[in-house]
C-alpha cells in the first residue's frame, strides 16, 4: 500500500510540476496554474505540501547518496588510468569516461531534485504565510507564526548543507572533465605519467565532496525527522 501510495505521489507530481529553478527569497512569486491544480489534485488525495517537501527532500539524500558513489567510482577509474600498462591504455581511458558520465548524470538529477525542493518549498510557505490571516484566535495565529519560523530555520540549515554539497560537485566535474579530454588526445604511456602527480590533489578534491554529501544527507534526514515529527 505504501508503494502504491508513493508511486501515485510521484506519477502526480512529475505530470504536474513545472521545473522552473526558484529559491525560498521568491517566497512572494505566486504559484503557476498549472502547478497550483497539481497541488489540488494532491491534497484530494489526502497528499498536503508538508508531504510532498519530505518527499523531495528524501528525493534529494538519494540523488546525492548516488551521487558519491558515482564520484568515488571516477576517482577510483582516474586512479586506475595513472597506474595503467599501456597495452591496457585504451580500454582503461573508456572506463574512465564512461564513469566521468556516469558522475555528471548523477550530480545533473541532484541539482534538479534541489530545485524541486526549493520550488515546494516556496509555495508551502506561501501558502502558510497567506493562511496566518483566517485565524480567528489570535493565541492559535501566534503559535503557527512561530512553527512557520522555526520551519524556516530548519529549511535555511538545510538548504545551506544542500547548496554547499552541489556547490561541491562543479569543481570536481571540471577537474575530472579536463583530464579525460586530455588522455582523449594524449593517449600514451608518456601523458599518463603526467597525470599521476596531480591523483592526490584530486582525491583530496574528492574527499571533501564526499564530506559535503554526507553532511548534506544527514541534514535532510534531520529535517524529515523533524517535519514528521
Amino acid at each position: 500500500m505504501e508503494t502504491t501510495m508513493r508511486t501515485l505521489r510521484m506519477t502526480v507530481l512529475l505530470s504536474a510540476m513545472t521545473v522552473t529553478p526558484l529559491g525560498l527569497g521568491a517566497c512572494t512569486t505566486a504559484t503557476n496554474p498549472i502547478q497550483q491544480a497539481g497541488y489540488s489534485i494532491q491534497e484530494r488525495l489526502g497528499i498536503e505540501k508538508r508531504d510532498i517537501l519530505v518527499d523531495r527532500v528524501g528525493d534529494v539524500a538519494e540523488a546525492q547518496g548516488e551521487a558519491k558513489e558515482e564520484f568515488e567510482d571516477a576517482l577510483s577509474a582516474f586512479r586506475a588510468v595513472v597506474d595503467v600498462n599501456a597495452g591496457d591504455l585504451e580500454s582503461t581511458y573508456d572506463d574512465l569516461s564512461r564513469a566521468y558520465d556516469r558522475a555528471e548524470d548523477r550530480a545533473n538529477a541532484v541539482r534538479s531534485r534541489v530545485k524541486s525542493v526549493r520550488r515546494v518549498a516556496r509555495d508551502l510557505f506561501n501558502e502558510w504565510e497567506g493562511e496566518l490571516a483566517d485565524f480567528s484566535d489570535p493565541t492559535l495565529r501566534r503559535v503557527s507564526e512561530e512553527q512557520l519560523r522555526s520551519t524556516k530555520l530548519r529549511y535555511q540549515l538545510l538548504t545551506d548543507k544542500m547548496d554547499a554539497a552541489t556547490a561541491s560537485m562543479d569543481p570536481v566535474l571540471t577537474v575530472f572533465n579536463d583530464r579525460v579530454l586530455y588522455l582523449k588526445h594524449n593517449l600514451n604511456a608518456r601523458a599518463i605519467a603526467a597525470l599521476d602527480a596531480e591523483t592526490a590533489d584530486l582525491e583530496d578534491d574528492v574527499a571533501r565532496l564526499i564530506a559535503d554529501m554526507e553532511q548534506s544527507i544527514a541534514a535532510a534526514d534531520a529535517f524529515i525527522l523533524e517535519m514528521q515529527g
